[in-house]
């Protein structure tokens, strides 16, 4: 495996207290390479999310250590979180979370302007073509499709250059046409600008995109393997599921 760009060890996350207590994640470990873009699956309630929240620095743990690169995350403020977040780290979400009242252009360049930056024209330029959204860097969110919206997204997050992408369920929101788009500019951006993605998907097919694909069960990390195919996760997850009982399989 590549040389780890984030390293998660023995994370325990729990919600709630006493009889309600929730164990989110239990001692989970896990090691994300640089330059690759990674899918991370589970189970409903596995703590795949709670995961991808804690590695990107939204939220924090009850134990363990999150290293991304050699800043320790576990270590940091609520304020240098959210200088870490601004300065490395870019995200997607399922829900696109485009500012309805800015255009297309102005949602990409958000996060940078935000920053006191100035974003690099030459570069935004060359992602608005690979994405196919030229013609419609002037429209508002309301004007554009779904997958317009996700693509969006995506330049949004892309734009700064960050160390990596953690894109949540990016695909829970398109059709089938408008995914396989989107998921083919992730694997582009790992392959030609070696951008690390990090993907929680409970999709197969969005899976077979990544490099790796890592599992998670029960709030630990249950393995994983390189050059993912559909019909190889589908195979794996199957053992993940919990098994049901009886009369549920006899209805």
């Amino acid at each position: 495996m590549s040389t780890p760009l984030i390293t998660a060890h023995r994370l325990v996350k729990t919600y709630g207290t006493g009889a309600s207590a929730v164990r989110a994640l239990d001692h989970a470990s896990l090691r994300i390479a640089g330059a690759r873009f990674t899918a991370v699956m589970g189970p409903s309630g596995s703590g795949k999310s709670t995961m991808m929240h804690a590695m990107a620095g939204l939220d924090t743990v009850d134990a363990g250590s999150i290293r991304l690169g050699d800043v320790e995350l576990t270590e940091l403020s609520e304020r240098q979180r959210t200088l870490l977040r601004r300065d490395r780290i870019g995200f997607v979400f399922q829900s696109f979370n485009l500012v309805p009242a800015l255009t297309a252009a102005e949602n990409i360049e958000l996060p940078i302007r935000l920053a006191g930056g100035r974003p690099d024209r030459d570069w935004i330029t060359e992602l608005v073509g690979i994405l196919g959204l030229g013609d419609r860097l002037r429209h508002r969110p309301s004007e554009l499709s779904g997958g317009q919206q996700q693509r969006v997204a995506v330049a949004r997050a892309l734009a700064a250059r960050p160390d990596v992408v953690f894109a949540d369920e990016p695909t829970g929101a398109l059709d089938s046409r408008a995914s396989g788009a989107l998921l083919e500019v992730l694997r582009r951006a790992t392959d030609e600008y070696a951008q690390t993605v990090v993907m929680v998907t409970h999709d197969p097919f969005a899976a077979s995109f990544a490099d790796r694909v890592e599992f998670l069960a029960d709030g630990r990390v249950a393995g994983g393997f390189d050059e993912p195919t559909v019909e190889t996760v589908l195979h794996r997850m199957s053992g993940l599921e919990p098994a049901r009982d009886a009369e549920e399989v006899a209805a």
